[in-house]
């Protein structure tokens, strides 16, 4: 079995999902880094210049825009991915499987 060509599309909206779900553990472990942080910075100083408030706010905010970011990449991508092995695959054959 000879993978000859992928649809992009179908590709594209894998790697979307498969991005998206990234960004969400990314996004949690940001999340919580950034509001452990925070606490910490706001427990040590009294006289902060930024709100202690501002940290949590970024920290939740990363769950939120790390997977909308991360899908878009993966969406974007993945598009590219799919064209370039059509292209590459149409002038060397493909890649060769054995499926049982």
């Amino acid at each position: 079995m000879v993978i000859r060509r992928v649809g992009v599309w179908s590709v594209a909206r894998v790697a979307a999902v498969l991005y998206a779900a990234i960004g969400v553990l990314g996004g949690l472990l940001f999340a919580g880094i950034s509001l452990a942080g925070a606490g910490i910075a706001a427990a040590q100083q009294s006289g902060a210049q930024l709100p202690p408030w501002f940290g949590a706010l970024f920290g939740v905010g990363a769950i939120i825009i790390l997977p909308v970011l991360y899908g878009i990449m993966g969406l974007v991508l993945g598009a590219l991915t799919a064209a370039i092995y059509n292209v590459v695959a149409g002038a060397v054959g493909g890649i060769e499987m054995d499926i049982q």
